[in-house]
């Protein structure tokens, strides 16, 4: 018996991943994101699977689930949004299998930034402009380190991509325009690759305003960076030359 902690991606069912699609069509007991989840990849599962949305469950919830998993001899899949990795809270969930002996594997997804780069479109690396992408959110409910801060990330001028904050958009601009400047590139992008995905390009000057304006208050990412623009540098991939072993276009 094992527990598949598996990424359903951003929400788009031909972005989850082929390992996935397969783990949850022999599914016979799944514990899901609730809304997080878009219902079409449920629909892989086989119709006489256990189906439990975790939206209303507790750690040790979850976990007798996957105990009992074990006693009738069945895998349990642990479907989270996006990839587990990221803001998934799965060291907690592995730390209670590791102590029952429980046997696990974490199967990547999609992650909702790279689906809101996709939808933007945009690059988040630029030449002589970000060579680095952080992935962060804003201090909250949830908080950061002091040397986390937004305000602290700033100083690296790098490509944030910032989570789990719309609702604070507004504390954004403040924090990052001494470090980027109030024409830096932003964007908001809610529910990217949904059917009802918006995307929002402006400023740090501006993008608040227009997030409010659109009356966005979750389920959205934050960017912001240079590396947003289209008026940038040439990378030398491509440049005649330029000679070096990844002229194939080889990337991250």
């Amino acid at each position: 018996m094992k527990v598949y902690f598996v990424g359903s991606g951003p929400g788009d069912p031909e972005l989850l991943t082929l390992k996935g699609d397969r783990i949850l069509r022999s599914c016979r007991c799944c514990i899901y994101a609730g809304s997080l989840v878009n219902p079409e990849i449920l629909e892989r599962l086989p119709p006489d699977a256990e189906r439990h949305d975790s939206a209303g469950m507790d750690l040790p919830e979850i976990i007798e689930v996957m105990e009992q998993g074990r006693a009738r001899g069945i895998d349990v899949v642990r479907l989270h949004s996006g990839d587990p990795s990221i803001y998934g809270a799965i060291r907690e969930q592995m730390n209670e299998l590791d102590r029952r002996d429980i046997a696990y594997e974490v199967v990547p997804g999609v992650s909702s930034f790279q689906a809101a780069a996709a939808a933007l479109p945009a690059e988040l690396t630029a030449p002589e402009i970000s060579q680095t992408i952080i992935l962060t959110r804003a201090s909250g409910r949830t908080p950061v380190p002091p040397e986390q801060e937004l305000s602290e990330l700033g100083r690296t001028r790098a490509t944030l991509c910032i989570f789990l904050s719309v609702d604070q958009v507004e504390r954004v601009p403040a924090a990052l325009i001494p470090h980027y400047g109030a024409d830096c590139p932003a964007a908001v992008v809610y529910r990217a690759s949904w059917p009802d995905q918006k995307t929002i390009r402006g400023t740090l000057n501006d993008i608040a305003g227009q997030v409010k304006n659109a009356s966005i208050k979750k389920t959205a990412l934050i960017l912001v960076g240079q590396a947003l623009a289209r008026d940038l540098p040439v990378s030398k991939l491509y440049d005649r030359e330029f000679s070096h072993g990844y002229r194939q276009g080889r990337s991250g």
